[in-house]
């Protein structure tokens, strides 16, 4: 009698991706990608193909591989010419040259002269301001007893930051909130919507940035806005052009807000869906104690994080990934948001535990890439979670969690509206 091979078990049918059920709840088909598929060839909605990576170690590696260019001209397709790739009516509006398109040297001169003009210092400094925009956003509903936290609160509290700390003056702010609001929708307003908003957007900011440069003073002053330090900096005396300027203080602008919105949004329903970590906080955050904030801050950035893929980035030459080969000029997407559910990194993955220690998460990239503005991100991440929990401590959901809509997007995952309620409250002040 010979021993019998065991049987194998049948591979499950692959999920099906980017549906409306899929942007609800992708956990489940990332955790079928890392055990079956986990550097995955998919034709994406904009008909684009691209390899999808889900694994926390492949997906580490290929965030720092230098043979992965983040300039599409290496594409093999001429997709990013048709708004297939990058972000919406970017290239019409001539702000191609910033730091989520370029790699070594140009990446290493730019970060390093946006660097010297945000600082963790200038963060830190900022932190008041934070505070004071959060109290004024949430006076505007304690009264109500209800809101709406995406609109009312997560959308503005960052676009009025990003806007004080760029220089943008109180009298046009208004306007970036409305030309943001177009570029997050997705697709949801007027066909070229989001181009227009971004054209707009650079005409602005050029404008701002030749009157600030014919008014800079030959010294800095204290408390000198971000503008104005882009303006001044300089390596080996080379300065940033007017160009350069504006699509460094565009896309500070367009990365920073989208990732605190969702931040704030995805932070606060996953606090309310779980009822026991978000008490633990509160008692926390009552006892006078910051150090689970913090270590919540950084949990909820990896169990449900505002950045499900990283952006674009395209092979110069044959590489392997996750034993895949991989053909020069093919896309590749990093799925942050299955990399850090990753069993073989993470113990209890699908679990929300506000005191993970080993948490190494993704979800502001790694290597050269690591996203700039993450201090900046923390700090409004922080001062608005814990300023709600502790201002509105019986907060809760208005719709049961079905009814919630997530926006539909490649790169960032967040909900269209979070409506809660709650005991109304007099202002702050």
């Amino acid at each position: 009698m010979t021993d019998q091979p065991a049987p194998t078990r049948p591979t499950p049918d692959p999920p099906e991706l980017f549906t409306w059920e899929f942007a609800t709840d992708p956990y489940p088909a990332y955790a079928w990608l890392r055990e079956y598929a986990p550097v995955h060839r998919t034709k994406l909605p904009s008909g684009v193909e691209a390899w999808l990576v889900t694994r926390y170690a492949d997906a580490k590696q290929a965030l720092a591989d230098q043979r992965l260019s983040k300039n599409p001209a290496h594409h093999a397709e001429p997709a990013h010419a048709k708004g297939k790739t990058g972000i919406p009516g970017e290239r019409k509006a001539e702000l191609m040259t910033h730091l989520l398109n370029i790699d070594p040297p140009d990446h290493t001169r730019l970060r390093r002269l946006v660097s010297k003009a945000f600082t963790p210092r200038r963060v830190a400094e900022f932190a008041g301001r934070v505070q004071e925009l959060t109290d004024q956003l949430i006076d505007q509903f304690a009264e109500k007893g209800s809101a709406d936290l995406i609109h009312e609160f997560a959308f503005p509290l960052p676009i009025y930051a990003i806007c004080d700390l760029l220089g943008v003056p109180r009298e046009d702010q208004d306007d970036f909130r409305d030309w943001a609001g177009m570029m997050i929708r997705h697709g949801g307003g007027p066909r070229g919507g989001v181009a227009r908003s971004v054209k707009k957007m650079r005409g602005y900011l050029l404008e701002l940035i030749h009157r600030k440069r014919e008014g800079l003073p030959a010294d800095p002053v204290p408390g000198e806005d971000l503008i104005s330090g882009l303006i001044r900096a300089s390596d080996h005396g080379e300065h940033l052009t007017e160009n350069e300027a504006a699509a460094m203080a565009f896309i500070l602008l367009f990365a920073g807000f989208e990732t605190t919105v969702n931040l704030i949004g995805n932070g606060t329903y996953a606090l309310l869906t779980h009822p026991e970590q978000r008490t633990r906080l509160q008692d926390s955050l009552a006892a006078g104690e910051t150090d689970l904030l913090e270590t919540g801050v950084e949990e909820l950035l990896r169990y449900d994080g505002p950045v499900e893929l990283a952006t674009w980035r395209f092979a110069t030459r044959p590489l392997t990934i996750g034993g895949q080969d991989i053909a020069p000029g093919d896309p590749v997407l990093v799925v942050l948001a299955a990399a850090d559910r990753d069993p073989e990194r993470f113990a209890d993955p699908d679990v929300l535990d506000l005191s993970r220690r080993d948490n190494q998460h993704l979800g502001y990239g790694h290597g050269i890439h690591y996203c700039l503005g993450a201090p900046l991100a923390r700090l409004e991440g922080q001062t608005a979670l814990a300023t709600l929990l502790t201002r509105m401590p019986d907060l809760r959901l208005e719709v049961d969690s079905a009814d919630l809509r997530w926006r539909g997007g490649l790169i960032m995952r967040g909900l269209r509206t979070l409506p809660v309620e709650f005991t109304p409250t007099s202002r702050a002040r």
